[in-house]
């Protein structure tokens, strides 16, 4: 489980996250919704460490993810992101990208990191791309190799930050595909998300975001379809035509 209490982070003097809580259970899908600049991407980041928090705590699966004593090379094994950029290695194959991390961080010997790399790659739809360059992808199968190059890490959670926000409407469902695999699998997610009904189909809850805060949080029925918070309501209108 990860739980997130009274988190506060700034960047300077503009605060981004304004005490967040919000607990993350086993097998759950939580999707994150609201306006640009709400602290949506900035809360993922700090889930695995990538941004300090200034107060309040971080805990998953019973580690404080800001205790001096955790080992972040192994938590972030744990959780798994995804970024909308997709920060893959031009110069090694679509296999060795993701096998990389594999072999570099978690040491495991070449043939079983390629191995777990490959059947990962069968899994979201890339097996037969294993020996090309990532520059031959297409923009939607670029950023299957980002997920597939973290679940070879075989983390407990994942976590996907706009993974389609960069992508061609054509390309955007092949991604969301992947994902919804993995939801009906139980992986356990935490998804920054623009697709409203994405997030209705595949989340157990729905979080709004505005100005720093949880506004709302609840089952997609009640959240999407019949939010209590007015921003809410005024988010999802410009949203949901």
């Amino acid at each position: 489980m990860i739980e997130i209490k009274n988190v506060h982070k700034s960047f300077g003097d503009v605060s981004i996250l304004k005490g967040i809580d919000m607990t993350v259970q086993k097998g759950e899908v939580v999707s994150i919704i609201g306006p640009s600049g709400s602290g949506k991407s900035t809360l993922l980041q700090c889930l695995n460490a990538l941004e300090p928090i200034d107060s309040g705590s971080i805990v998953v699966d019973g580690t404080d993810v800001f205790s001096k004593k955790t080992d972040l090379n192994n938590l972030r094994t744990t959780i798994g992101i995804v970024f909308q950029q997709y920060n893959i290695f031009p110069h090694l194959s679509v296999l060795e990208n993701t096998a990389l991390a594999l072999k570099v961080v978690q040491k495991v010997p070449k043939q079983e990191a390629e191995q777990r790399a490959y059947d990962q790659l069968v899994k979201v739809g890339l097996g037969a791309k294993a020996k090309m360059s990532p520059t031959q992808l297409s923009g939607g199968q670029q950023q299957r190799l980002a997920i597939a190059r973290a679940l070879a890490m075989r983390p407990r959670y994942m976590l996907f930050d706009e993974v389609t926000s960069a992508l061609d409407p054509e390309l955007v469902r092949e991604v969301l595909d992947t994902l919804r695999m993995l939801s009906e699998e139980g992986m356990t997610m935490v998804l920054v998300t623009h697709e409203i009904a994405f997030a209705r189909e595949v989340s157990s809850r729905v979080a709004f975001f505005d100005a720093g805060l949880i506004a709302e949080i609840g089952e997609p029925r009640q959240v999407i379809d019949a939010p209590l918070n007015e921003r809410t309501r005024q988010f999802l209108a410009k949203q949901i035509h």
